[in-house]
C-alpha cells in the first residue's frame, strides 16, 4: 500500500511521518515533490540548492517513482506538502495512491509558520490544493488536534480508514534525525528531532496570532471549513 498523506506546513506532518516510520512494516518518503516545486517556482527556500540536488526536478519523474517504483516494505507512507502541487501537475498522475489528509486549525498553523517565514501567503499553505485533492480522490481526513489530544484513538481510526492494522509502535519513536529525512530537515525539523511522541510536537499551540496575519486567516478559513465536516471523529 502506498499512502499519500497530504498536509499543509506546520500541521504535525513530520511527527506523523515519524509515527508511521516506526512501524516495522513501513518505509517513508519525505516530501518527494519539493525539488520539483522549487525548480518550477524559482522560490528561494532555506537550503534550496541542496534540495534541488537531492531529488528529481521533474514532477513527472517523481509521480512515476511514487506510484509504480519499487517499495521495500508492505506499506509506504508518503509525506506530501499540498503547496508543492502546482497547477501544471496533473492530479491524475497520483490516482493510484491511497490518499489521506492532515488538517489543522489555520490560526495555529499561521502562528507556527510565521516563526520561520514572517509573511506566509495562501499559496504557501496549500489549502486550495488540499481541498481540490480531497474533492477528486476522497480519503480519510484527520485533524492534528485530535492526534495530539488522543494519539492512540486517532491513529487507530486512521489506520482502520486506510485499511491497515494499527501498531503500538506508532505512538512513540527515538529522538534524533533519520536517514529518510529530507536535506531540508536542519532548517525545519528541530522540534521533531527533539521529540519522542506527539505531545512534544505542537509548535505555536499557545501563541497569539500576529495581527498582520488576520486577513490571511480569513482567506484560509473557508478551505478548512470545507474539509471540517469530514474530519474523523475521535472518542
Amino acid at each position: 500500500m502506498r499512502i499519500a498523506m497530504w498536509s499543509g506546513p506546520r500541521n504535525l506532518s513530520t511527527a506523523l511521518m515519524r509515527s508511521f516510520e516506526n512501524r516495522p512494516d513501513c518505509t517513508v518518503v519525505d516530501e518527494p515533490l519539493y525539488a520539483a516545486y522549487l525548480s518550477a517556482t524559482g522560490l528561494d527556500h532555506p537550503g534550496r540548492d541542496d534540495v534541488l540536488a537531492s531529488q528529481p526536478n521533474d514532477w513527472r519523474v517523481v509521480a512515476k517513482e511514487i506510484t509504480s517504483g519499487p517499495v521495500g516494505s508492505a506499506v509506504q507512507y508518503q509525506k506530501h506538502m499540498t503547496h508543492h502541487l502546482l497547477p501544471e501537475m496533473d492530479h491524475g498522475a497520483f490516482a493510484g495512491l491511497s490518499h489521506a489528509f492532515l488538517v489543522r486549525d489555520p490560526e495555529r498553523v499561521l502562528t507556527s509558520y510565521a516563526k520561520v517565514r514572517e509573511e506566509p501567503t495562501l499559496e504557501d499553505l496549500g489549502l486550495p490544493q488540499q481541498v481540490a485533492l480531497f474533492e477528486e480522490f476522497g480519503g480519510p481526513v484527520v485533524d492534528a488536534a485530535s492526534i495530539l489530544a488522543s494519539p492512540r484513538a486517532a491513529l487507530v481510526g486512521l489506520c482502520e480508514a486506510l485499511g491497515i492494522e494499527f501498531d503500538e509502535a506508532m505512538l512513540s519513536w527515538p529522538a534524533g534525525r533519520r536517514d529518510s529525512d529530507g536535506v531540508w530537515a536542519p532548517h525545519w525539523y528541530s522540534g521533531v528531532w527533539a521529540s519522542t511522541g506527539f505531545a512534544a510536537s505542537s509548535p505555536g499551540a499557545a501563541d497569539p496570532l500576529p495581527s498582520r496575519l488576520a486577513p490571511l486567516l480569513e482567506r484560509c478559513l473557508p478551505y478548512y471549513d470545507r474539509l471540517a465536516p469530514y474530519v474523523m471523529k475521535v472518542d
